[in-house]
């Protein structure tokens, strides 16, 4: 029988949570298991960008914001003090990681290996054990120090993936420009989809 699979997503303090309830959304469309963590600073961002409120269950929230799991697939969610959460550990074999917004704080702490919390341990974990780590900075411009980290967590094994939306497919809504982002996460997930049209000879 075949495992399904494992992916880790993690949502921290930055602007543009939508890019990682999208990413959820995408992922548990099809058979497999999410683990989700947020931060303190992403619950915040949380609130003040999609509406959830301290006390809100997240799994009824991620369901009113069109998250809905195929039937034999799951999110499990921890918080970032969850430090005994199976992503901690390199024997808990998964697909891969994505920290969707990816704040600086936690690149910083990601570039430096100093991991304070489950989210920047289980990122630490990606880099040892060699599985793709996706980091999605949200920040503009980017300081010498801002690019600098980016530079030692890509050299670590990290894909550094700012959300810089496309184009050239012509979105009309704002969830279909967010998906030209989400669509390159999955890519480097190694996850099917078919949330966008690909280029191809030029032509669309």
């Amino acid at each position: 029988m075949k495992t399904k699979p494992t992916y880790v997503v993690a949502i921290c303090g930055a602007s543009g949570v939508v890019y990682g309830i999208r990413l959820v959304k995408a992922l548990v469309a099809s058979p497999c298991r999410v683990i989700l963590m947020v931060s303190e600073g992403g619950f915040r961002v949380l609130d003040h960008e999609a509406g959830f409120k301290p006390g809100d269950n997240l799994e009824t929230f991620l369901a009113a914001q069109g998250v809905v799991c195929h039937p034999e697939s799951t999110i499990k969610v921890f918080e970032q003090t969850d430090y005994a959460a199976s992503p901690a550990s390199g024997s808990f074999v998964h697909s891969g990681m994505a920290v969707v917004p990816c704040s600086m704080k936690s690149l910083a702490n990601i570039a430096a290996g100093f991991a304070d919390n489950l989210i920047t341990r289980s990122a630490d974990v990606c880099l040892k054990e060699r599985r793709p780590l996706i980091l999605v900075p949200r920040e503009t411009p980017f300081s010498l120090i801002h690019l600098e980290n980016m530079t030692r967590a890509c050299r670590a094994g990290a894909t550094i993936l700012p959300p810089s939306p496309s184009f050239y497919t012509f979105a009309s809504t704002l969830e279909a420009l967010v998906d030209t982002v989400v669509a390159r996460i999955l890519d480097h997930l190694n996850v099917d989809h078919d949330l966008v049209p690909r280029w191809s000879n030029g032509t669309r």
